[in-house]
């Protein structure tokens, strides 16, 4: 089974204008779309579509914490999360002029009872589990080194972590010395951590082979349409993924997350696993539901995606 983790989740609402946003003014609103949102959850969601037995955890609270145990129940995602004394958040996206304006709440703050609860409860959940995913950022109340004390549990039980976040917490993950399996950092989240800009691709392939990562086995470094740098054990590629009508590139990060969690789960070698993966973030950027992919194409984007070693 695959775990996926979501410390500070949401519900995401989605506004759709008609014409333009109008500020302050009223704006009508022509469809409204509600759905358990993170990082982590679509990860989850992908994950269901592509028939793995997945399990959701983090934190919960309130009516909104309902609403996205309720969600993920329908769509048969098991879950268990911690319930929190605070609310889950709200995160709210104004869809207007084929332009995307974002307001997310911070989301709630957790105690140090809730933090512990929950570091008891992942290790009791591993004993089940293969293969971890971290996504996201932390709630308020939680240390900024809690991934690594979940990477630490983790490895006590030998599973393997693969980790989504932002660059400051990344970067405290990447100098723990239990590491992640795997980290998927994008162009700009790398060139922040050796606090450069990288001009050329070259430069970004000479810092990965740095010992600031040797002892991370791999590292996927997604480059949006230009696809992306993988360092998979002491082997580097540049992928080059297909031309797609892009429809809502919003999760296709965390559908690759999914596609790797997945692959390794099921054994797959490391050029098909990274085929496959990349595969996912194609196809969820063609769809128009966040966290969603089309088995039927998947196929046909592997064969489409351009695998080249490079030195």
């Amino acid at each position: 089974m695959i775990l996926t983790v979501t410390l500070n989740p949401s519900v995401d609402i989605g506004y759709k204008l008609n014409g333009t946003l109008n500020l302050d003014d009223v704006n009508r609103v022509t469809e409204i779309n509600k759905t358990a949102g993170g990082k982590g959850l679509n990860v989850s969601r992908v994950l269901k579509q592509l028939k793995n037995e997945v399990k959701a955890t983090g934190f919960l609270g309130g009516h909104l914490g309902e609403f996205i145990a309720e969600e993920l129940s329908v769509r048969g995602i098991k879950h268990d999360f911690v319930s929190i004394k605070k609310d889950t958040r709200n995160c709210i996206s104004l869809l207007h002029e084929g332009m995307q304006t974002e307001i997310l709440e911070k989301g709630p703050t957790i105690d140090s009872e809730e933090a512990v609860q929950f570091l008891n409860q992942f290790a009791i959940q591993l004993k089940e589990i293969d293969v971890v995913t971290l996504s996201g950022s932390l709630p308020a109340g939680l240390p900024d080194d809690f991934y690594n004390q979940l990477l630490t549990i983790a490895q006590n039980f030998k599973i393997p972590v693969l980790l989504d976040t932002k660059e400051d917490l990344l970067e405290k993950a990447i100098k723990h010395t239990t590491k992640p399996f795997l980290i998927k950092p994008n162009a700009k989240e790398v060139a922040g951590l050796f606090q450069k800009d990288f001009q050329y691709q070259e430069d970004l392939l000479a810092n990965l082979q740095s010992k600031y990562f040797s002892r991370i086995p791999w590292i996927v470094v997604t480059l949006g349409a230009d696809g992306a740098i993988i360092k998979c054990k002491e082997k580097f590629y540049k992928a080059e993924i297909p031309v797609v009508k892009a429809i809502n590139p919003v999760g296709s990060g965390d559908a690759v997350l999914a596609g790797f969690a997945s692959a390794f789960h099921k054994g797959m070698k490391d050029e098909e696993a990274i085929r496959y993966s990349l595969a996912m973030g194609v196809s969820n950027a063609m769809e128009e539901q966040t966290g969603c992919v089309q088995l039927s194409m998947i196929g046909e984007l592997m064969d489409q995606i351009c695998l080249l070693r490079v030195e």
